[in-house]
């Protein structure tokens, strides 16, 4: 049984830079990958970065990559994502997930445990 809380969403200029914090509680046997995705009013949930939990590979989607970095924190089971150079597009609710099986880490389904979401909105 896990929880995880988003936090760190707001509101930014376009340009500028924003750090979304996932804070997980409980306890799980087995962990592959923290997660984040994002969904815009209108559109379908989207990835953005990943972070596998044991070696600490990433991905990202092609979208953010260069702009957007994601890292984790296992002595306080939180992980991260550093968003700079943010645009309008960006704009999103903001959703941490964790992914328990070595699966593919940029499909949604592919999550057991999800936060709420936190709200990131760019202005222009």
């Amino acid at each position: 049984q896990m929880q995880l809380v988003e936090s760190g969403g707001g509101l930014v200029q376009a340009g500028g830079s924003l750090r979304l914090s996932c804070a997980a509680s409980g306890r799980t046997f087995s962990r592959y990958a923290m997660g984040w995705f994002r969904q815009a009013p209108g559109k379908e949930r989207e990835f953005v970065a990943a972070i596998r939990w044991s070696g600490g590979s990433t991905s990202y989607a092609d979208s953010v990559k260069g702009r957007f970095t994601i890292s984790g924190d296992k002595f306080n089971d939180t992980v991260y994502l550093q968003m700079n150079s943010l645009k309008p597009e960006d704009t999103a609710v903001y959703y941490c997930a964790l992914e328990r099986l070595p699966r593919t880490v940029q499909a949604a389904s592919n999550y057991d445990y999800w936060g709420q979401g936190t709200q990131v909105t760019v202005s222009s």
